[in-house]
Parts: structure tokens; sequence; C-alpha cells
């Protein structure tokens, strides 16, 4: 079989769209068959990764993207870093516990929610973005 039915059959199509490259990667280091096998793929995790996590951006349905390196920790100082670091862990999720940023208006409690949500895709878990409006029109609905 050639090789580029074959990776359509195993639907490697990152490898497929990349195979030049790699092998004239691969062919300029000398590398191994086992090196060369790695590269190729690594290329193939490496896409299908990315194509994870945009479509789980998606499907979060944040109103923007925030990342935590944008966050001004110095307009808020009473935020405990060391604690915003641990959630960013995502051991919370693993533990199946909730997280509720309290405060009033216009201290960024959308921004970490969003970049804690960012950080949860990242880590390849399914997110969804809901205002507290919104959770409580689902619920009324359902009830």
């Amino acid at each position: 079989m050639e090789l580029d039915h074959l990776l359509g059959k195993l639907k490697m199509d990152h490898l497929e769209a990349q195979l030049d490259a790699v092998c004239e990667q691969a062919a300029r280091r000398q590398a191994d068959y086992k090196t060369f096998l790695v590269q190729a793929l690594q290329t193939e995790w490496q896409g299908r990764y990315q194509r994870g996590t945009e479509l789980r951006l998606r499907q979060a349905r944040f109103p923007w993207l925030k990342t935590l390196e944008q966050f001004e920790f110095d307009f808020q100082p009473s935020l405990d870093r060391r604690q915003v670091r641990e959630l960013a862990g995502m051991s919370f999720v693993e533990r199946a516990h909730n997280v509720i940023v309290l405060g009033p208006p216009g201290v960024g409690k959308t921004h970490l929610a969003i970049a804690l949500g960012i950080k949860a895709v990242e880590a390849g878990y399914s997110v969804l973005f809901l205002t507290l409006e919104e959770l409580i029109s689902r619920l009324v609905r359902a009830a």
C-alpha cells in the first residue's frame, strides 16, 4: 500500500500534511528509524492536540480569551497568587471540587474564571463558561 493511503486509513491527517517536511528534517539530521518515527508521531500528536484544544475553546463559549499571564496581580493585591497558581494546576478538577470566585464588580473575577478555564482546556478538559444568570436560567428551564 502507498504511504499516503495508509496515513489516510489511519487518519493521520497532520502527519500526512507535513510528511515531506518531517522526512527532510530527518534526512538532514541523519536520523535513525526510531528517531524518525518519534518525530513523525510527535507531529501527528501535536496536530491532534492543537485541533482538540481549538475545538474545546470554541465549545467553552468564553466571551473573550484572557490568560493568567495577562492578569494584573498588582491591581488586585488581596488576591493570593499562590492559591491562583495552585488552581491553575487543575488539581481541583481532578478532585471534582468547585471553585467559586466572589467579589465586587471590576476586580477581575471573569478574567480569572476564563484564564482557569483556558488552563483546563489546555490540560484536555472540557469547559463550559456560563454567567450566573445563564446558569440559573438553565436550571429553571430544567426544573
